[in-house]
């Protein structure tokens, strides 16, 4: 069967294609290319399923590494270009549609865990092989003692002719012999090596066994030790080696020389030290990356009593502008330019700087007054970021918004922390910008619970969770009521039942704004069907239901009324969408064209909140509105007797301008008798309040209109 041409398996084979040819120049396989491609394939696919996978499993990507190292993938610069080709196309030949963003982060992630697994392969090889020299050594070490005691030429056939670097030395240190391989490793000449004593060779990495083993073998009570060691060549670079060191007796047992073996792992050790550095420090800007940031937040959290630490999360403000306007190559040279001047911010002890990702950068500081500190260190941030930053010729102003957490020590796991920074950042960022703001228990609890809601939100208008009520609408003159106003509440499993205050500002911003809407003017325009059809006689009850700002600008709103009110067999004029003053506020003629179309077609509008936006006045004659809502802020003083004289002027003149402009008046928020009397007095239409009847369920507006209807 043959992959769908640009198919999923074509497009991984391309992928596969590619890897072969950038890694093959630099392995040691015997393979033909296109066999080493073949040989790619299953692990181009290991690395697909990884990247799309629901969860994320590092595993998969260290499994990759080590196959790399099975296919003889071990010169130090095979790993550099499988890294960079993984992060080039893999997620453009494997990403599929998913989100970018969280692909490219996979992809980061797998490449990490890719370069530890080719480490720890690599390092499992080394010591295999390393095993082996260890049973030739302890093989050599026979042979040369039985040499010592038999047969000058076969010791010195073996000793010369020995791949690993080999010299004797005297019980009190002093070197008698070594053998070429050992003076190539050293760089020095015979005269350099013998002579000197054992003891003169220290090192500042030294493990503390190092000296104890020794004078435990010199002894007589040890007859060898393994160890890794570190020397100076007489240039001044470092040596590393594995060394064996045994006791040569003489033939009645007793200690007479030592024996050492080396071998030289410099190289493996610097290949080592770089995969460990690739795997801990971010490519772009040299600084330790979110892996090594955890490494060492961990460390600190788990640290004793009387540690305490301060972080700083920075995100930068506008940065995606700038990405997108000069393109990433600025972008990139913007990043390491901050990174610069973060780490001169911090250079204390205790102090590190780490990118964790794209713009987001992270700050660490410790010790026993970090309350103090972590706060200079913030300040030292902002103040960096002040100076411009030069790109490509042009002068850039960079900001950035920090959130900052302290505390003890043990009290919170490194998520917890990151999680409580990344919070308050977005605080800071939500509060203009440019600013550090201190982290606050309570706002993270209210964070984390908005975004609880906010992922709660789609299943939950799957589920049916979310229900509305009615509050009714009073005629002022006889008291009738001529409708309600539909109000939508969340039953949600944990938080009980939800008021719109604490979720439609959620539903807004993800834009599920607009099937619950609908589903919300779907609902309420049945029920206002069902009214009709009781009490018919009385005349219809308007529903007045609200629409959020995205919904207005939602193609489909004209469509989706006119389709509802044709579903239900309910008349335009029984409906009135609610739309607030600020929604409208400078409103062009795109904008009002939907709502001239319904208010054509007999739907009602009404401007919600009238009163607490900043518009013209004049600009009622352009809206094509047919009621005013007057905010509930101009009834509270008339709860009061005598009621303030200037408010009611003012409710006066709203009144008689919008009776002037041919507009009904509806009054929220009324509580007493009083205020609904005052403001039938100054003549307004229609009114609703709790003096009436809080929101209920559609059975109780039908009960109070067959009162009205008795009457």
């Amino acid at each position: 069967m043959t992959a769908e041409p640009d198919g999923p398996e074509d497009r991984l084979r391309r992928f596969a294609t590619i890897w072969s040819r950038a890694v093959y120049p630099v392995t040691s396989t015997s393979l033909t290319r296109p066999e080493f491609e073949q040989l790619l394939l299953p692990l181009a696919r290991r690395l697909s399923k990884a990247l799309r996978a629901r969860s994320f499993d590092a595993a998969e990507g260290k499994a990759v590494g080590a196959a790399l190292v099975a296919a003889h993938c071990t010169d130090p610069d095979a790993l550099g270009p499988a890294l960079d080709c993984v992060d080039a196309y893999l997620v453009l030949y494997c990403g599929g549609s998913g989100s970018q963003e969280d692909l490219r982060t996979r992809s980061s992630r797998l490449q990490h865990a890719m370069a530890a697994g080719y480490a720890q392969a690599l390092r499992d090889r080394t010591l295999a092989e390393q095993e082996a020299i260890a049973r030739a050594a302890l093989q050599a070490q026979g042979v040369v003692a039985q040499a010592l005691h038999a047969s000058e030429a076969r010791f010195r056939a073996v000793f010369e002719g020995a791949a690993i670097g080999i010299s004797i030395a005297d019980l009190d240190g002093n070197v008698l012999e070594v053998n070429g391989a050992m003076l190539r490793m050293f760089g020095g000449s015979e005269q350099t090596l013998r002579g000197r004593n054992v003891r003169d060779w220290t090192h500042a990495e030294d493990a503390p066994q190092v000296w104890r083993l020794y004078e435990e073998l010199v002894r007589g009570d040890r007859e060898h030790y393994h160890v890794e060691k570190a020397y100076y060549r007489p240039d001044g670079t470092v040596l590393w080696t594995n060394l064996t060191v045994s006791l040569l007796r003489d033939a009645d047992g007793a200690p007479q020389y030592q024996l050492a073996l080396m071998e030289d792992t410099t190289e493996r050790r610097l290949l080592n030290l770089r995969l460990r550095y690739e795997a801990t420090h971010d490519a772009l800007t040299g600084l330790p990356n979110r892996t090594l940031f955890f490494e060492r937040l961990e460390k600190v959290l788990s640290s004793g009593s009387g540690q305490r630490f301060g972080l700083c999360y920075l995100d930068l403000d506008g940065f995606k502008t700038i990405n997108d306007s000069l393109g990433h190559a600025a972008g990139d040279r913007l990043l390491v330019e901050v990174a610069d001047r973060l780490q001169s911010c911090a250079t204390a002890p205790g102090e590190m700087v780490a990118r964790l990702g794209g713009d987001e950068f992270v700050a660490l500081t410790t010790g026993p007054d970090t309350q103090r500190e972590v706060d200079e260190l913030a300040a030292r941030i902002m103040n960096a970021l002040v100076a411009p930053i030069s790109v490509d010729g042009r002068e850039l102003t960079v900001r950035g918004s920090i959130g900052v957490v302290e505390g003890a020590a043990q009290e919170r796991s490194a998520a917890e922390v990151l999680r409580s920074a990344d919070i308050t950042m977005y605080r800071a960022k939500s509060a203009g910008g440019n600013r550090f703001e201190l982290a606050d228990p309570e706002a993270d609890a209210r964070a984390i619970t908005r975004h609880g809601l906010t992922t709660a939100l789609p299943a939950a208008l799957e589920r049916g969770e979310f229900f509305i009520e009615y509050q009714p609408l009073v005629h002022l003159g006889d008291g009738s009521v001529h409708g309600a106003e539909a109000l939508v509440r969340w039953l949600h499993p944990q938080h009980g039942v939800l008021g719109p205050d604490r979720f439609i500002p959620l539903a807004e911003h993800t834009g599920l704004i607009v099937p619950l809407g609908r589903w919300v003017l779907e609902q309420s325009v049945r029920q206002a069907g069902r009214w009709h059809e009781r009490h018919a006689d009385s005349g219809p009850l308007r529903i007045n239901v609200n629409l959020s700002p995205c919904q207005l600008t939602h193609p489909g709103l004209v469509q989706d009324t006119v389709e509802i009110l044709e579903r239900t067999g309910v008349a335009p004029e029984a409906l009135c969408l609610e739309v607030t003053e600020s929604a409208l506020i400078g409103a062009d003629d795109d904008l009002l064209k939907p709502l001239r179309r319904l208010a054509e077609m007999g739907v009602d509008i009404a401007l919600d909140d009238f009163g607490t936006g900043y518009s013209n006045l004049a600009n009622l004659r352009r809206l094509p509105v047919s009621i005013l809502k007057l905010d509930r802020s101009f009834t509270q003083s008339m709860q009061q007797f005598p009621a303030d004289p200037v408010d009611l002027k003012i409710v006066e003149g709203i009144v008689s301008l919008a009776h002037s402009l041919d507009l009904a008046v509806t009054v929220e928020g009324v509580e007493t008798g009083a205020q609904a009397e005052q403001l039938r007095i100054l003549g307004c239409d229609t009114a609703q309040g709790w003096y009436y009847a809080r929101p209920g369920p559609p059975e109780r507006l039908h009960e109070l209109a067959l009162v009205d209807a008795t009457r």
